[in-house]
């Protein structure tokens, strides 16, 4: 912090100090607005953007760049601030009788000077005046419980806040694992419309040279023909896929258009078929299992609960208010030429205001009922999202198994059908559905697996625990080779 004051800063910093006060928190303040000017002007858009290398990062370093990354994040942690700066205000005013007693006590100063004419003449600017100042000090005794009940109130704040936090964690994770699974199952499908288009280049060759030896008709060669273009047109549209998903992980790390598309940034990705990507090991928790574990650990549960037990303290806050405040005051006073001292005790109580107070209190106990009430959604909602990916995991596996069947047999039959048609056994219209077969087996397959890995990212999310990466995949190599 510079030391170094101007005028205009001692100007705003006097009369903090006057009032017995720290100024470093003003000083920061005018600090950080100035720092915030630009942005609020939106200059920041004329500035030069950094370039970001993250290619050959893994997974679990994405999820991690992410959570530095995301003004989410960073709202969220400043929200937390903001709930202990708040905590830390309520204890500032806290009674002498409390844990806290130092802020029981105010003081106050003033200083002045009156002049009044002479009575009786005519006002030709003749006064007469004298000086003034009085010095008091006030002390809080005690409140029946206000501070209290509001710091218990407020303390379960600071602990939702925290809570909410890491809820916002776990959301940029499974954001993150969603997009990168998506761009990874999208590049292997590219892969895949690469082979089926290389296939149906291949047949309209093989289709133009029998039709030159007259083997085949014109027919043939046409529809091999429109083959081919159907198959580019699928590469075509995963392509697009593809591209799509890698802004939606670009969003996901925090970075916007002005970085360039996500291959500047990331990097190409291996997509070979023969490879699948694992990150997460197969499960086999049940959904009731998941709930139970849940039900104390998932960040979602944690932060309803701390907001019922916050509006629980405000019921008490609402009730203490309804009693009077007892108060102590010691004063000097100076009058020129005179000098007198006082104290005093008083209970300050008001009134007719019970109708406000008393609705007061009732409002805060409809607040708890329906507080209490959230716990009771949060949990059903809970209990659904983990029933239905349990249920996608299952499902994803069982599809898996199915389409793993499914690509050799669909290989087998392609490779048999190729080698009949080459010879003239075989007729296009067995070798395009062939061909169709075996893509649609290797997308089905490709489908599963990927599916399967995010419904089990997702169980993590769900409940709270943490990730838990696999350094393999599925055949034995590092993950994101």
């Amino acid at each position: 912090m510079r030391m170094m004051l101007g005028v205009r800063e001692l100007v705003l910093v006097l009369p903090v100090f006057l009032a017995g006060c720290d100024f470093t928190p003003v000083h920061m303040a005018r600090e950080s607005q100035m720092h915030w000017v630009a942005k609020g002007s939106g200059q920041e858009a004329e500035l030069d953007v950094e370039p970001i290398d993250l290619s050959g990062k893994t997974l679990p370093e994405l999820v991690d760049y992410a959570f530095t990354n995301r003004p989410s994040m960073t709202k969220a942690m400043l929200s937390v601030e903001d709930a202990r700066l708040a905590l830390k205000q309520i204890d500032s005013s806290a009674p002498i009788l409390s844990s806290s007693p130092l802020g029981a006590l105010s003081s106050s100063a003033s200083i002045g000077r009156s002049e009044r004419s002479n009575p009786g003449r005519h006002l030709d600017g003749d006064t007469h005046g004298s000086g003034s100042g009085a010095l008091s000090l006030n002390i809080l005794v005690w409140d029946f419980g206000r501070h209290k009940a509001n710091a218990q109130s407020q303390a379960e704040n600071v602990l939702a806040a925290e809570l909410e936090c890491i809820e916002n964690g776990y959301q940029i994770f499974q954001e993150v694992v969603d997009a990168y699974f998506t761009l990874v199952k999208n590049k292997a499908l590219l892969e895949v419309a690469f082979t089926n288009e290389f296939e149906f280049t291949e047949h309209l060759h093989q289709a133009e040279k029998r039709f030159e030896a007259g083997e085949a008709i014109n027919l043939d060669v046409l529809k091999a023909r429109l083959d081919l273009a159907q198959a580019r047109e699928r590469v075509v549209s995963v392509s697009n896929s593809v591209d799509v998903a890698g802004a939606y992980l670009m969003a996901a790390l925090g970075m916007d258009a002005s970085h360039g598309n996500y291959i500047k940034v990331l990097g190409e990705k291996s997509s070979r078929l023969d490879e699948m990507l694992r990150m997460f090991n197969d499960t086999e928790t049940n959904a009731k299992e998941y709930f139970d574990f849940a039900c104390t650990n998932a960040p979602q549960m944690q932060v309803a609960r701390a907001k019922l037990r916050a509006a629980s303290a405000a019921v008490d806050y609402a009730i203490a208010d309804t009693m009077p405040e007892i108060n102590a005051s010691l004063s000097l006073n100076w009058a020129n030429p005179l000098w007198y001292w006082n104290w005093g005790v008083n209970v300050a109580q008001d009134i007719f205001t019970g109708f406000r107070k008393t609705t007061a209190v009732e409002r805060a106990k409809n607040s708890m009922d329906i507080a209490a009430h959230n716990v009771d959604q949060i949990g059903q909602e809970l209990s659904h999202s983990l029933e239905v990916a349990v249920a996608e995991r299952d499902n994803a596996r069982k599809a898996l198994a199915t389409a793993e069947s499914s690509v050799i047999s669909a290989k087998d039959n392609f490779d048999t059908v190729r080698e009949r048609y080459l010879v003239g056994e075989s007729s296009r219209v067995d070798f395009t559905s062939a061909v169709s077969d075996y893509a649609t087996a290797l997308g089905n397959r490709i489908e599963a697996f990927y599916r399967g890995q995010i419904a089990e990212a997702k169980l993590f999310a769900l409940c709270g625990s943490k990730p838990e990466y696999v350094a393999d995949n599925a055949n034995g190599n590092k993950a994101d080779e």
